[in-house]
């Protein structure tokens, strides 16, 4: 009875793998170990007590279910903390923590240096630019209140506004601020630590596989000054954004500055728990729009002045015009007429010259429209293009619209009114469309498939 129990617990723990995220099954069940069966309660051992509140309250019914599938009858699962290190379910051996330390003390101090991984692997962690500085950022009427509150809050760090969340497209300052109020604050001293929210993900990834939380939550809890670049992809990573939670109650309540950054406003981040949409509005939060023909102008007057190279007036309105509201891509734009100039040893650049430099650079495929995405979904659907801008609200053509909506949303720069615009409806109900498909594709494997391929055909343009 006792082996087909233990048989029963390791085909539960499987099922749980399929059915959890990576970072939930490595943090949560794979430190557990079977103990005994005793009147159909499975109990089971878990390292802590931070293991063991997050299955017995969060993951329970997960676990109970997956023990019901695994062994065809309704049964209890118990869970007690461990007093000695004890093998997982996996069969590996645990090093207990005071030798994982001692291993460690030849090691140079520092909390900013990274978590020491056993098999040498470094998750992708960001170092501070030293050249994004508040110095080089242009300032104008669109990232104005967003700049203001950055030097604010690099001046005065868990003084004025904490946490600071700064928002926008893709491309238009929003890490450049971060780095320089990262720059600033390490400049008078502080402990400040930049990552992506991805580097975040991995750090906790290889602290839980390699039985080194504490450490991980030692680098990430004792700085001064927190700064998360993409802070919505922590989007259906449930233990990330757990452990997000308690990251961030902790330096608040010690008077330390988080400072985030997002492609979109907190409210709009549906796929977050809500005690940190809730957390991340309770600061300030500020936006920033994409810079306008003449901020785009004065950008280039400085990266040309850096370079000591001459462009003429009209070449930088040339480019200014070709570009889109992206940053990055105007730094593109700039560097293949700063190569020219230098092929032609620092003469005059004519503008027909720069517009065919240009026009040799540039990428010829079309750019993804709203309406484009209309055509593909309409067509796929077996509908016409202007159902899905009418005002019918059968079942299967308001399906067929909703799923427009979020692919347009996450395939193009247009903004949820622009979106609205086209089909016709306000920016609320484009929002709602859009979080309706993105919880549906999380329990419907078929859409989410079907959404997968229409962004593929989409992208053929």
């Amino acid at each position: 009875m006792a082996k087909d129990a233990l048989t029963a617990w390791k085909a539960a723990a499987k099922l749980l793998e399929r059915r959890w995220d990576r970072a939930s099954y490595e943090a949560w069940l794979r430190p557990t170990t079977y103990l005994r069966c005793e009147n159909d309660t499975f109990v089971v051992g878990v390292p802590d007590s931070y293991v063991f509140d997050m299955l017995s309250h969060r993951l329970h019914s997960d676990v109970k279910e997956a023990l019901r599938e695994a062994t065809g009858r309704a049964v209890e699962v118990e869970f007690r903390v461990r007093q000695a290190p004890v093998a997982p379910i996996d069969g590996e051996t645990e090093m207990p923590l005071f030798k994982l330390m001692a291993q460690r003390a030849s090691a140079p101090p520092g909390l900013r240096a990274p978590i020491e991984r056993a098999n040498g692997a470094e998750p992708p962690e960001s170092a501070i630019n030293p050249r994004m500085v508040f110095e080089r950022f242009i300032v104008n009427d669109s990232n104005q209140l967003a700049t203001e509150a950055a030097r604010a809050v690099a001046e005065r760090p868990a003084s004025v506004y904490n946490p600071f969340l700064v928002y926008g497209g893709v491309g238009i300052g929003k890490t450049h601020l971060l780095h320089a109020i990262a720059n600033s604050c390490q400049e008078r001293g502080l402990r400040v630590l930049y990552v992506s929210s991805e580097a975040f993900t991995n750090d906790l990834v290889h602290a839980i596989r390699n039985r080194t939380s504490p450490m991980f939550r030692e680098k990430y809890r004792s700085v001064d000054v927190l700064l998360v670049d993409d802070i919505q992809f922590i989007r259906g990573k449930d233990t990330t954004q757990e452990e997000f939670f308690h990251t961030f109650n902790t330096l608040v309540n010690f008077n330390r500055q988080i400072v985030l950054a997002s492609d979109r406003h907190p409210r709009e981040l549906t796929t977050l728990e809500d005690r940190l949409r809730s957390r991340f509005q309770g600061g300030l939060v500020a936006d920033i729009a994409p810079p306008e023909l003449e901020t785009r102008i004065a950008i280039m007057e400085l990266w040309a002045r850096e370079r000591d190279i001459q462009i003429p007036s009209k070449v930088l309105h040339v480019i200014a015009e070709r570009s889109s509201s992206c940053i990055r891509e105007l730094n593109g734009l700039f560097n293949q007429i700063a190569a020219r100039l230098r092929i032609n040893g620092g003469g005059n650049l004519s503008v027909r010259r720069a517009e065919a430099t240009l026009n040799r650079y540039e990428k010829p495929a079309e750019q993804i429209t709203v309406s484009h995405i209309i055509d593909v979904i309409a067509a796929s659907f077996n509908l016409e293009s202007d159902a899905l801008k009418g005002k019918k609200r059968v079942a299967r053509i308001n399906h067929a619209r909703q799923v427009a909506m979020y692919l347009a949303r996450e395939m193009t720069e247009s903004s949820l009114p622009q979106i609205g615009d086209v089909f016709g409806r306000s920016h609320t109900t484009v929002l709602h469309g859009c979080n309706k498909i993105e919880a549906e594709m999380k329990l419907d494997e078929l859409l989410a498939s079907r959404v997968k391929h229409l962004r593929k055909q989409i992208a053929r343009v």
